[in-house]
């Protein structure tokens, strides 16, 4: 039997004008770059970084504001972290990145896709619309993205009271337990960071049209999970539909973590996405 080596890895930290960038680099290939939820930190991606690695050159970072990157005292501008995005991205030296998404990470990694179309080859959108206007995507005009929003509140709030945390969601919590456990563990990472804070700043910088982007040519998958409830599931193929390279898969049975809960399917979606772009080239 022939010896196995892991995948290397190394460990850095990136100056930022807020203090210190945490980021983790694993395997080799092309570049494979991660942004996590609010309720996540660099960690969140271990089963991706586990099983792209050996392909891909995987970066996962922890957002400002997010242990163990550098906090920042007067609270978090959603709006920084693409530049922060773009200066990892020119630090690691990459002539090209693959940029894969979970819900707050949409901001980051869309907004840097819109302003650098050249360098992206590839872009997931994971239980996001990042920076576009949720009820202005929405085909019916708002009044399903109404009925959804109400439906959801009531059942977050229900659920929070149950100790289920509303990223993972009951069904995904009594089926997956331990998954479940882990993920409040990664959430409360963060320490003292105000997320209700920073969550309003999400809501206030979601402003986008799809007007927008109708010359936005970069390859990009929409997944969602049909039990989410913190985003809509039936506005990945409304968004899907109107991007010039868009497409959108569904997950039924997960909630609002595919990539955590669903972590085989949702990397098997990922893998033949990113297959695809590469024999397009």
């Amino acid at each position: 039997m022939s010896s196995y080596a892991a995948p290397p890895r190394t460990v850095g930290r990136l100056k930022r004008p807020f203090g210190d960038l945490h980021y983790e680099v694993s395997g080799s290939g092309p570049a494979l770059l991660f942004a996590h939820g609010l309720g996540g930190n660099h960690l969140s991606w271990w089963q991706q970084v586990a099983h792209f690695a050996p392909n891909y050159t995987c970066v996962a970072f922890a957002h400002r504001g997010f242990a163990p990157s550098g906090p920042v005292p007067s609270g978090v501008d959603p709006a920084d972290y693409a530049g922060d995005l773009a200066a990892l991205i020119d630090h690691l030296g990459f002539p090209d990145v693959r940029l894969v998404a979970q819900s707050m990470g949409g901001w980051t990694m869309l907004e840097y896709a819109l302003a650098h179309q050249d360098r992206v080859k590839a872009l997931v959108l994971s239980s996001t619309s990042g920076t576009i206007d949720r009820r202005g995507a929405d085909p019916s005009g708002g009044g399903a993205y109404d009925a959804w929003l109400a439906k959801a509140e009531a059942t977050i709030a229900d659920g929070m009271a149950r100790g289920i945390h509303p990223a993972i969601g009951e069904h995904a919590a009594r089926r997956f337990p331990d998954l479940h456990l882990l993920y409040r563990s990664i959430d409360e990472m963060a320490g003292t960071l105000d997320k209700e804070k920073l969550r309003a700043g999400l809501r206030r910088t979601a402003t986008r049209t799809l007007g927008e982007f109708k010359t936005f040519r970069v390859p990009t998958l929409l997944i969602a999970g049909g039990e989410d409830i913190v985003f809509p599931s039936f506005l990945a193929s409304a968004i899907a539909a109107s991007l010039p390279c868009g497409e959108a898969e569904t997950i039924s049975d997960a909630g609002h973590s595919p990539y955590f809960e669903q972590a085989a399917r949702f990397n098997a979606l990922v893998d033949a996405f990113l297959a695809r772009q590469r024999q397009e080239v």
